[in-house]
């Protein structure tokens, strides 16, 4: 999902800002280093069977009696590339906004950076309740950039944790190895277990949520061709965002004892309703936006933006449910986490959401030289996916409210009937990705799929994409 996000990312910021990237040195180092880093990580498990699972929570991931040191460096290394690349991403998206291209006038950066953290906007809406002229009228940066940049904010914070969860799990490593003699109960579990998820957490409840707003402003700008419903509040939205998501992670910890019962109330549960009314408003922003342009022809990327608006329609509130004190003693580690919160928000949410992207972008990117290879199979991609991800969703969050654990193998047939209805949509999902994943190179051919990983012949210069006369001559 990252590569997907940064390549798009890595196209749309010079695209709306009309000026070349930053570094497409940086962006080739980008992905990369993130695609070995994937599979490093992916052979430690398979290969060495170094499972300190998702959350590598103290003191499993330094646990050698189980697990091979070899395993482990795989695995550390494999994480340390991954954030890397995205060390290196979010260099190339700020240089993107803040260098001024060689032949354009240099904008001050004081009104870029209130842009991007959303000053502006508030600032227009203070001065609209006083009665007073906008703070500004055309602030310079659109908010799309504007939710890049802050989702970025998050993506930065949650990469130096994850870091340094690795250089921590890399030194007892060498613990092991040379005998130092130190033991892993040295570390407190409990504090590193809210580090390491006030990190985690800047992924799933800030700059994702960040992004997917952004995303879906975007989406709705062009597929209306209008203005954004409540622009100021969008932009002001965005920064409570970003606010919200350093401060919402102990959710994760209403079920650990040791946590303080103050913090499993005031980040567990208070700050954590915030996120209805953030995402709330964009959900709001976006389909009024929609609703204020009829009639639209219900094309493939408004489909799939509305499937992926549903998506988080029924995950939201379905974490909200489980961030009470009370029903999170009922849910925690059960597969109503997995399937109804983070599966329907993954697979549904933001999945359809990025396929909404993909197939609003793919005329952009290819000058509108292809057309797509065929409807009906983007039809039943949509079908297939929409209904496979509510389903298998449903079926796996029906079967954690009867009390069937993650994590858990039952080997009595306790749960099989709704395992097997969310294998059944499970199998849909993939067909339809495997359907989408056709249509796509279809479309393209295969001279066009190999086209992709040759170096473009194009100068560095040049904003892509641009007519083909504009292309030829630059």
């Amino acid at each position: 999902t990252y590569l997907l996000v940064f390549g798009a990312f890595l196209f749309l910021v010079p695209y709306l800002m009309k000026k070349p990237i930053f570094s497409i040195g940086l962006a080739n180092f980008t992905w990369v280093i993130m695609s070995v880093g994937t599979v490093l990580v992916w052979l430690s498990g398979f290969v060495y069977h170094y499972a300190p699972l998702y959350t590598i929570y103290w003191p499993l991931p330094a646990d050698f009696t189980q697990f091979s040191v070899v395993g482990a460096v795989m695995f550390v290394v494999g994480i340390a590339f991954i954030m890397i690349g995205t060390l290196a991403f979010i260099v190339n998206i700020y240089g993107t906004v803040f260098y001024t291209p060689k032949g354009q006038k240099k904008q001050p950066i004081k009104p870029l950076l209130m842009s991007a953290f959303g000053i502006d906007g508030f600032l227009n809406i203070v001065n609209k309740i006083r009665g007073k002229e906008p703070y500004v009228k055309e602030p310079p940066l659109s908010l799309p950039i504007v939710a890049i940049f802050r989702g970025t904010v998050d993506t930065f914070l949650d990469a130096l944790v994850i870091l340094g969860a690795g250089l921590l799990i890399l030194f007892f490593i060498g613990n092991h190895v040379f005998q130092w003699g130190l033991h892993y109960h040295s570390v407190d579990a409990l504090l590193y277990k809210n580090i390491f998820w006030w990190g985690l957490d800047l992924i799933a409840d800030g700059l994702v949520l960040i992004y997917v707003a952004g995303t879906w402003y975007l989406l709705a700008m062009l597929i209306t061709g209008r203005n954004l419903f409540m622009q100021n509040i969008a932009r002001a939205a965005l920064l409570l965002e970003l606010i919200v998501s350093w401060a919402v992670w102990s959710h994760h910890l209403l079920s650990d004892q040791p946590q303080p019962e103050i913090m499993k109330l005031a980040s567990g549960e208070m700050i954590t309703a915030f996120e209805l009314i953030t995402q709330g408003l964009a959900f709001f922003i976006t389909l009024t936006t929609l609703w204020l342009a009829r009639p639209l022809k219900m094309t493939n990327e408004l489909k799939f933006l509305l499937g992926g608006l549903l998506g988080f329609a029924l995950a939201v509130p379905a974490g909200i449910i489980q961030a009470d004190l009370g029903m999170n003693r009922i849910l925690h580690n059960t597969q109503w986490v997995a399937g109804a919160h983070f599966h329907v928000a993954i697979l549904v949410g933001l999945t359809m959401t990025l396929y909404s992207a993909i197939y609003i972008l793919f005329p952009i990117l290819t000058n509108n030289s292809v057309k797509l290879f065929s409807q009906r199979l983007a039809n039943w991609h949509f079908w297939l996916h929409l209904l496979g991800g509510i389903g298998m969703g449903a079926f796996m969050g029906m079967a954690g409210i009867d009390g069937m654990l993650r994590r858990h193998v039952y080997t009595e047939g306790e749960f099989l009937g709704y395992m097997i209805l969310a294998g059944i949509c499970g199998a849909m999902i993939l067909a339809a990705w495997f359907i989408f994943m056709f249509n796509i190179i279809a479309t393209i051919g295969l001279k066009g799929l190999i086209g992709i990983f040759k170096p473009s012949q194009l100068k560095k210069d040049v904003i892509i994409p641009e007519t083909a006369a504009a292309v030829q001559k630059g």
